[in-house]
């Protein structure tokens, strides 16, 4: 069995659906070159405990989000996204770092799939015919955290 054949027999996962956003953000680099910049965040996964700890001690943190865009746009720092498929839902830790990064500016969401992010990355990016989105206009899907006021707590979009 040759390489695209397993590929396409895998299994649908939060992992595969990342792998397929990265994918599709190296075919919009010609347009959007800023997308050179994306990059994941590798907290998860299984490790020995000996890794663990050493990562630990490396600044490796819990509940940080799968991938992070440090382009400044439309009022936000970046862009922070949390890679979700299927029945997934965030961590209460992972919920705490996305209302933190919204409290600081950032722009903070929970993708599920693939080409939800697509969109919100489109969004972001302002590529033509994607609505656009800000830290003043309310955006409906995915969930988006945003800050309340100055200094205010965080609050979730749904």
């Amino acid at each position: 069995m040759g390489y695209y054949t397993r590929q396409q027999n895998r299994r649908r996962s939060e992992a595969t659906e990342q792998e397929a956003l990265i994918v599709w953000c190296g075919w919009q680099q010609a347009k959007h070159p800023e997308l050179k910049l994306l990059y994941h965040v590798p907290n998860g996964g299984s490790r020995n405990t000996l890794e663990a700890a050493n990562l630990k001690r490396q600044g490796v943190k819990a509940g940080v989000p799968d991938l992070c865009l440090p382009v400044p746009m439309n009022g936000f720092h970046g862009l922070y996204i949390e890679m979700k498929y299927g029945r997934n839902k965030t961590t209460e830790t992972q919920e705490e770092w996305l209302e933190e990064l919204a409290a600081q500016g950032y722009c903070a969401a929970v993708c599920y799939g693939a080409e939800e992010a697509e969109r919100l990355i489109s969004s972001y990016l302002r590529f033509p015919g994607y609505p656009k989105i800000s830290r003043e206009e309310p955006w409906e899907k995915p969930k988006v955290y945003r800050a309340k006021g100055a200094g205010g707590a965080a609050s979730e979009e749904k």
